[in-house]
């Protein structure tokens, strides 16, 4: 599966979250680093599900950018 991440801060404070996965967030210092992170806390939050018997939401998020010119 492929979740949408947010990624948001600056270099020495980043937070990622997943928002198909409710919780599912993660911090980290550098992007490669909140990038590893968030990884592993998409897995885990995946088999924390399994492992209770609830149900994997299927990822639904739309993700895209959108140029605006004239901006100060």
């Amino acid at each position: 599966m492929r979740y949408a991440v947010i990624i948001e801060g600056e270099q020495g404070d980043y937070s990622a979250y997943v928002p198909d996965l409710p919780g599912c967030v993660s911090v980290g210092d550098t992007l490669e680093e909140i990038k590893h992170e968030i990884h592993e806390a998409i897995q885990f939050h995946i088999e924390g599900l399994h492992e209770d018997g609830l149900p994997i939401p299927e990822p639904s998020t739309v993700v895209d950018y959108i140029e605006v010119e004239g901006v100060l």
